[in-house]
């Protein structure tokens, strides 16, 4: 058990600090919420600039539009069981802000604009065990993307985008190895990076639309300030061996969308959204220093794969002013089991939503969505201890996510 426990603890130690760069939250508006990000082929507000921009091109040319609103992300605790090592973490709340806007056409070119939070995690475990290397690990990631359509043909357009990416994270662990003794560490750094993002419609007839987008992947080259305490390294009180520059790089990974709506009657829609996320540039974590720092640098193979996502939605327009929708995705799990560490339990899911958006004038709706994330329970494969009679099976458990989203939109 004890060289287990040497293994898992000086990989989590490494690890825990840029694993949740590659927590994706794909939905960034109201109506994205309530159709589980089925959202791409049949895009119809401000949030088209986003979503799929080529869009932009078929909105009404007497119009701009623009839509804000905000998600509250309720995060359970995740349970680890493992005998005398397990442990719960806390339970997080995290405000997700979203802001679009489409300006009113020039000729055949439209420009809009998103204010997104496309990722983050805020991850803290006060158990012993697990306080060792994810005490806090909270990263956030905003990005303003401008974006333009070219409308080719009636029937035809293109779109494409800048992503402007700001991140930042703080990472805190603190307690005793079997081994090393005490540990501590304390690090913040951030970065400004920047992408790109494509997008194509073609509506082969007036009620079906097939959409094709991309975004860009975004190396997260986060520098910042380290804190590195070890007894085995300083036996003053303090313990603290390094004060002084950190960097570490992983990516925002790329992402395929590739979508078809039909639409019955001008009120029923159904939308089919096949999603590839190229997560296999997360290949190794390696934190760097002004000089190799004890065992807080050792490089650590990720190997994530590549993940597929399938996503279904409906939309239905009312003759009560009230617009009803919902929707449901099968979500991958990038991460090989031998990869898990704390700070992102994560397995594959199953994603539920629904939602309403409420006509109150001409130009004013508004509305709500709700997305349940459910999070398949992951086992972690027998582990043998020194004694290879014993075995120690491990896993997580609960976690997932409650998004909850109230969004705002005027026509004008």
């Amino acid at each position: 058990m004890g060289r287990w426990v040497k293994g898992l603890a000086l990989s989590a130690i490494a690890s825990s600090a840029v694993m949740a760069a590659g927590y994706k939250i794909p939905e960034q508006s109201l109506n994205s919420m309530a159709l589980s990000a089925a959202y791409v082929a049949h895009t119809s507000g401000a949030d088209t600039a986003y979503f799929n921009p080529a869009n932009m091109a078929f909105m009404d040319e007497g119009k701009s539009y623009i839509e804000g609103g905000i998600t509250l992300a309720h995060l359970p605790s995740n349970v680890f069981s493992l005998g005398e090592l397990s442990g719960e973490s806390e339970e997080e709340d995290l405000p997700i802000p979203f802001l679009h806007y489409v300006a009113k056409p020039i000729g055949d070119f439209r420009w809009g604009v998103s204010l997104t939070v496309p990722g983050g995690l805020t991850k803290r475990w006060k158990t012993p065990y697990q306080k060792l290397s994810a005490e806090e690990f909270t990263l956030r990631v905003v990005e303003l993307n401008p974006s333009m359509s070219y409308r080719i043909a009636d029937n035809f357009s293109i779109g494409g985008g800048l992503r402007l990416i700001y991140s930042e994270g703080i990472v805190k662990s603190e307690g005793t190895h079997p081994e090393y003794g005490y540990l501590k560490r304390e690090m913040e750094g951030d970065t400004f990076e920047f992408g790109y993002n494509l997008a194509m419609t073609y509506k082969p007839t007036s009620d079906i639309n097939f959409a094709v987008t991309y975004r860009s992947n975004v190396d997260l080259d986060e520098e910042g300030n380290a804190k590195l305490y070890a007894a085995a390294v300083n036996p003053d009180p303090d313990h603290m061996f390094y004060n002084g520059d950190a960097s570490v790089s992983v990516p925002l990974p790329a992402a395929l969308n590739i979508a078809v709506s039909k639409t019955w009657n001008d009120q029923f829609t159904l939308e089919f959204n096949y999603e590839r996320t190229f997560w296999s540039e997360y290949d190794t974590l390696d934190f760097n220093y002004d000089t190799p720092q004890f065992i807080f640098d050792d490089p650590i193979a990720k190997n994530w794969k590549d993940t597929n996502t399938f996503r279904v939605g409906a939309t239905m327009k009312m003759d009560n002013r009230i617009t009803a929708m919902m929707g449901f995705a099968i979500d991958e799990t990038p991460a090989p089991v031998e990869t898990i560490g704390f700070e992102l339990p994560d397995s594959d899911a199953k994603v539920f939503s629904m939602g309403f958006r409420y006509q109150q004038t001409e130009n004013l709706s508004w509305g709500a969505a709700f997305l349940y994330d459910s999070k398949e329970t992951l086992t972690i494969p027998p582990l043998t201890s020194v004694n290879p009679s014993d075995t120690y099976p491990a896993g997580f458990s609960e976690g997932g996510a409650f998004l909850t989203t109230i969004g705002v939109a005027y026509e004008y």
